[in-house]
């Protein structure tokens, strides 16, 4: 079975250094797409701000193709890698961390700079809800009437969920369980990977 944390809500937190306004917020993205959005959205809500740095886990924590990470237009290496690095090192998958940055007159040097964002996404990550995400997978089981709730409750138990029934000479249930799971099922009942 395969887990890591992911957020179990959005959140935000706020750094001052040196009169510079660090705005941090954490938000669960599961994909690319998702990952984007959510950058995107800061975008349009603090449009003022000079900076806009991110770092990204859109998938799960091992998964290179789902990550990235921006300087937006800060010292390359300053910005987005501290803010990744948080992300790399806490197993945390399907997040995006974005640093909205408002310049407070002083500039900070590359050493400060990377401090700064690491230590806004250090304090967002803090004030992060986390709950555990587990891998699963599609399941169908075909099973007499009189088993239909048996097998229903066999699924929650394992901490699956029925997607869909179909009824006809017998019952098909669609569901997702934990992946690697082993269900405890009468003879009868056939069960097998689906496509959902």
């Amino acid at each position: 079975m395969t887990s890591y944390r992911i957020p179990a809500s959005n959140c935000d937190a706020e750094i001052e250094v040196k009169r510079s306004q660090f705005l941090g917020f954490a938000a669960h993205t599961p994909g690319l797409q998702a990952a984007k959005a959510f950058i995107q959205s800061l975008k349009d809500r603090f449009p003022d701000a000079r900076h806009h740095c991110y770092g990204f886990m859109a998938g799960a924590p091992w998964d290179s193709n789902q990550y990235g990470f921006s300087d937006d237009n800060e010292p390359s290496g300053t910005a987005g890698m501290p803010i990744f690095s948080h992300l790399k090192h806490n197993n945390i998958g399907e997040i995006t961390i974005v640093i909205v940055r408002y310049f407070g007159g002083t500039k900070l040097g590359t050493g400060g700079l990377a401090r700064a964002y690491s230590e806004a996404a250090k304090a967002t990550l803090e004030a992060l809800e986390l709950s555990d995400f587990i891998e699963m997978e599609n399941m169908q089981f075909v099973c007499e009437f009189s088993q239909e709730a048996q097998i229903r409750k066999t699924i929650s138990d394992v901490g699956g969920e029925v997607m869909n029934c179909q009824y006809a000479q017998a019952v098909t249930i669609f569901a997702k369980i934990p992946r690697g799971k082993t269900l405890p099922l009468p003879y009868s009942v056939k069960a097998s990977r689906s496509t959902i």
